[in-house]
């Protein structure tokens, strides 16, 4: 697994290789917690942020639940998507294993955890709000 940016100007790409390998991201990339929503046993390693993007814009990360995680209920304003790359990601719409995609439409809230463990990619159009309870 290799992760390379050539230049490091606004534009040039960030390449991150080898996500076919289980394990080589954890030796590679630095996650830093995410407890931002109530999320626990959370990391992420941020490809772009709204930082990057301006307020209320998007974000991309790879993101770590360790085994037990989870997130209180939040409410998208926007599609995000999430690609399961290894573990299993649990919702109130059932178990996604790896290699499942999940499409979140604006106004939908879930509260997805984990009891094994998972390895995503997460893609917010916007970022999320606090959610009372899921429906």
């Amino acid at each position: 697994m290799t992760v390379t940016q050539n230049d490091t100007s606004a534009t040039a790409p960030l390449l991150v290789e080898g996500l076919d390998r289980p394990g080589e991201l954890e030796r590679k990339l630095k996650f830093t917690p995410m407890t931002a929503d109530g999320r626990v046993g959370v990391e992420v390693f941020p490809l772009y942020t709204t930082a990057q993007t301006g307020p209320g814009g998007p974000a991309a990360s790879l993101v770590r639940y360790h085994p037990g995680a989870s997130a209180a209920p939040h409410r998208h304003t926007s599609f995000e998507i999430i690609l399961v790359l290894e573990g299993e990601l649990i919702t109130e719409d059932g178990r996604h294993p790896a290699h499942s995609m999940l499409v979140m439409p604006p106004g939908s809230v879930h509260a997805p955890r984990t009891e094994q463990g998972a390895l995503m990619l997460v893609v917010w159009e916007a970022p999320v709000e606090p959610a009372e309870a899921v429906s």
